[in-house]
């Protein structure tokens, strides 16, 4: 940790979710003056005390998104703000379209207000690989949501706020992982559901995603995309690996587990994508991340630690080469999302 929050006060929109819960562990680490969880769900806050009861530092916020006024409130006196609010399920928000559209980006726009009604240092907004060339009302509304976050840093006038926005794959084990659901097919039912073995993904684990995020505010200068250079995983894979190690568990034969793919699901795609060629054009590299410039304004290189142009192309996860199973192992491992 770089201390960048001790003695801060902090405000993580959406903090009951798995990002934002991560985000909370790490920055208690830096002792910050306060925390303030921001969300609509009662239970998790509830549960969120129980697990923090001995930090007097941490004020638990019930509130929505899309509620400006409510939001303006809880960012008073605020110096960082981690946006990780989002309505994330792809078929949900295709059933669901202007609800998707209400929670991500007019939520984002009362973000983007509240911050600097209340003139917020930063304010760091979690993104996703499917706002790059969306093909479902997720990626699309995430997509507007990224404009909104850019736009605001060159129409912020005299305000001092900075805004940058983080891109990620899969967070593994999140909520809505196919992990989780994989484990609990097998026990339940024997057999689990791909919508297609070929698929490919870019995947993180909750920890790769937590630091991005928390580097991003110590690097953003106000208007940057942050995508970390994450490994890519073939769905067949990770299927035969959690196929493995369930049957180890369970005491069972793997080969009494069947796979059935069920086909593409609305709005899905068969590879992801990080950067495009075009953002490239705009983007630095370091050895762990790439750094895309806000295009309407001029950020020199020597102000990212050791980051160098970078190569005109896409960030595709049908170009790059999938890792291997024993990589792919270790990452799990390392997550503890293997029993």
């Amino acid at each position: 940790m770089s201390r960048q929050f001790n003695g801060k006060k902090i405000l993580i929109v959406g903090g009951t979710g798995t990002i934002g819960q991560s985000l909370l562990g790490e920055i208690l680490l830096d002792d910050p003056e306060v925390v303030r969880i921001f969300s609509r769900d009662e239970y998790k806050q509830f549960m969120l005390q129980q697990e923090y009861k001995e930090f007097t530092n941490i004020r638990y916020l019930i509130g929505d998104v899309r509620d400006y006024n409510r939001l303006e409130r809880a960012m008073q006196d605020i110096d960082y703000v981690f946006h990780t609010a989002a309505m994330k399920h792809v078929p949900a928000c295709e059933y669901n379209p202007f609800e998707a559209v209400q929670t991500n980006v007019l939520g984002t726009q009362n973000v983007i207000q509240a911050a600097l009604a209340c003139d917020v240092k930063k304010v760091i907004f979690t993104s996703t690989d499917k706002a790059i060339s969306p093909t479902n009302t997720y990626g699309a509304s995430k997509l507007m949501a990224e404009r909104l976050v850019a736009a605001a840093q060159y129409q912020a006038g005299s305000k001092q706020t900075k805004f940058a926005a983080v891109r990620f794959g899969n967070v593994m084990g999140s909520r809505g992982s196919v992990i989780p659901l994989f484990q609990w097919q097998i026990e339940e039912k024997r057999k689990i559901t791909v919508t297609c073995k070929e698929m490919t993904r870019f995947m993180m684990s909750l920890k790769q995603a937590t630091e991005l995020t928390i580097k991003a505010m110590g690097l953003a200068r106000g208007g940057e995309i942050f995508v970390l250079k994450m490994p890519i995983v073939r769905l067949s894979d990770l299927a035969d690996i959690i196929i493995s190690n369930s049957a180890q568990h369970l005491n069972i034969d793997p080969n009494d587990i069947a796979i059935e793919e069920i086909g593409i699901r609305s709005g899905e795609k068969m590879y992801e994508e990080l950067m495009t060629a075009e953002e490239s054009d705009h983007a630095l590299e370091t050895d762990e991340m790439f750094i895309i410039r806000n295009s309407f304004m001029t950020v020199a290189a020597s102000l990212y630690h050791q980051a160098k142009r970078t190569d005109r192309k896409s960030y595709s996860s049908s170009s790059e080469v999938a890792i291997s199973n024993d990589e792919l192992r270790s990452l799990l491992v390392e997550d503890n999302l293997l029993f």
